[in-house]
């Protein structure tokens, strides 16, 4: 699998392939490229755009989606659950 990096401005939209190592590196979130063909399946995954019948996902897109994942920042687990 090739690393995308995550600031590279000539890639404004990933092929679904390059979505992981992508989240990881950016945002720390792991998630395979079934769980996103998933996603795209049933809904719930980031969205994205066709050119033909590849899925493009653009970066702008992915960081909304991994931010919308992730909980405010707690300082312990107590607040976590009173949130």
């Amino acid at each position: 699998m090739k690393l995308i990096s995550t600031g590279d401005a000539s890639r404004p939209r990933l092929r679904r392939v390059d979505v992981p190592a992508y989240l990881a590196a950016k945002h720390g979130i792991d998630i395979a490229v079934s769980t996103l063909a998933k996603m795209a399946t049933v809904g719930g995954g980031p969205p994205m755009q066709y050119s033909g019948r590849i899925p493009l996902y653009h970066v702008q897109d992915l960081d909304g989606w991994a931010n919308e994942r992730l909980s405010k920042s707690v300082r312990s687990t107590s607040e976590r659950r009173s949130g």
